[in-house]
């Protein structure tokens, strides 16, 4: 007999969508049977003509447990991620205090997690000037990847300049790990900011400026070089702009091993949501164009941008004030949206673009499974996976509004918004953790770790 099965939903699967039934056991899917087949379950599941996708990996959030709590922690992070429809998250090692810089802070950060977090979650591990002596244990504990900054991220969280980005890939590639990069180039942002803040320029315009795409498109074609130079792999984290895809573009036909990562804000939002609106509506890279936001789309049609995160980075509502010496500089440049990554991306691809739900499924479980070294256990609907998946009404209308937000702090750029198209029932390894409106479960997340090893 099984655990669970779940009827009358059509399963989003990575060769078609198929109208039947899945059947759940201890935590894994057991089998996927024709709809009209008796079958014997502990519990059944109408699943109402739902669209049954796998579970959300959002590769790329910032819980800011320990350390920044007022801000957000992994209790509240989590429950807004499985009313989203997540059900693994990949944590950054910052903001932490202290950052993820060893295996003992990323053992002490999972063990934190625990009894905490609704959902899953790896950590990534940082990549920093002074942790080359730590990767190897930092593998060993499994982390499941290794952030970098192109670009000035703290005097506790270095930047690395391209001569150490190329050893510490070469390190990684001996490990078998993956670097991630925020890619922008430092020394035009220190210049350019340097300069505004001199002749007192500290509007939201300055900021655009100083953030341009020249900046991003100059760090994303040095890391291209050294990826060329090196043979290792990497993956460019939040690409904001067409012409950067771009050149990630020329890269992937060149077989280079690089992946990509683009934002719901560089999708949903633009550059005068930010001048207008002030910021709540900031982030690093920035907001773009209009036109740059409609350009970026095809890049993740055409599979030049592998996945789709949330860069969830929230804040208390205090550090968004511009009221400071440094004006815009000042305020704290991140977004909340990991509860809203889903139906915001499924609105986009399937009712505006009329895209299949297969290239939601791809770009927000499959790729990022892939990617991460968790293929094979998540990231599809198949047996043997774990029976991680969450319920989506189609038909369903919604508007974001703050007063719905699970974040500690409860704004969010994306309040406001309206499409079609809802998360309604998120499930854990068979077990339901979220519906409608209700969290039946205590949290039981568990720590994934990096491919090789298990799951504890």
């Amino acid at each position: 007999m099984f655990d669970l099965l779940i009827e009358n939903g059509r399963l989003v699967m990575p060769d078609g969508i198929v109208r039947k039934s899945m059947a759940v056991k201890d935590g894994r899917i057991a089998a996927i049977f024709p709809s009209q087949k008796n079958v014997d379950a502990k519990h059944t599941v109408d699943a109402k003509d739902c669209f049954i996708l796998p579970g959300v990996i959002d590769d790329h959030t910032h819980f800011d447990e320990p350390g920044y709590t007022e801000w957000e922690d992994f209790f509240h992070g989590s429950r807004a991620a499985a009313k989203g429809g997540v059900t693994t998250i990949l944590d950054m090692p910052l903001n932490n205090v202290p950052p993820v810089t060893s295996a003992v802070r990323l053992q002490k950060k999972a063990a934190l997690a625990l009894g905490k977090s609704y959902v899953d979650f790896g950590l990534w591990g940082a990549l920093i000037r002074t942790n080359r002596k730590d990767l190897p244990d930092l593998a060993e504990a499994g982390a499941i990847a290794y952030k970098c900054f192109m670009c000035d991220a703290g005097s506790d969280y270095t930047d690395l300049n391209l001569e150490e980005i190329a050893d510490r890939l070469q390190v990684l590639k001996q490990l078998g790990g993956l670097a991630g990069f925020h890619c922008e180039d430092f020394q035009m942002l220190k210049d350019s900011e340097e300069q505004c803040l001199r002749e007192g320029k500290k509007a939201r315009q300055d900021y655009l400026n100083v953030h341009s795409i020249a900046s991003e498109k100059k760090a994303v074609s040095d890391l291209i070089d050294v990826v060329r130079n090196t043979g290792a792999r990497a993956h460019i984290c939040h690409v904001s702009h067409p012409d950067v895809a771009e050149l990630i573009a020329e890269a992937k036909r060149e077989g280079l091993h690089i992946t990509a990562e683009t934002c719901p804000q560089y999708l949903l939002l633009r550059d005068t949501d930010y001048l207008k609106r002030g910021a709540i509506f900031k982030c690093s890279p920035p907001l773009r164009s209009e036109t740059a936001r409609k350009q970026l789309w095809q890049y993740v049609a055409d599979g030049t941008i592998d996945t789709v995160a949330s860069d969830h980075s929230p804040c208390t509502l205090a550090r968004k004030d511009e009221s400071g010496l440094k004006g815009a500089f000042g305020a704290w440049g991140g977004l909340s949206g990991v509860q809203t990554t889903l139906q915001g991306f499924w609105n986009l691809a399937v009712h505006e673009h009329e895209a299949s739900p297969l290239l939601v499924a791809k770009v927000l479980a499959e790729n990022p499974a892939k990617i991460f070294g968790l293929w094979g256990r998540k990231g599809a609907l198949l047996p043997g996976f774990d029976a991680d998946f969450v319920l989506l009404d189609a038909q369903r209308d919604w508007e974001i509004k703050a007063k719905q937000l699970e974040y500690l702090n409860k704004f969010s750029a994306f309040v406001g918004l309206t499409g079609q198209g809802l998360p309604v029932a998120t499930y854990l390894r068979g077990q339901c953790i979220y519906e409608d409106g209700s969290f039946p479960a205590a949290p039981q997340g568990k720590f994934v770790l990096a491919k090789g090893h298990p799951v504890v």
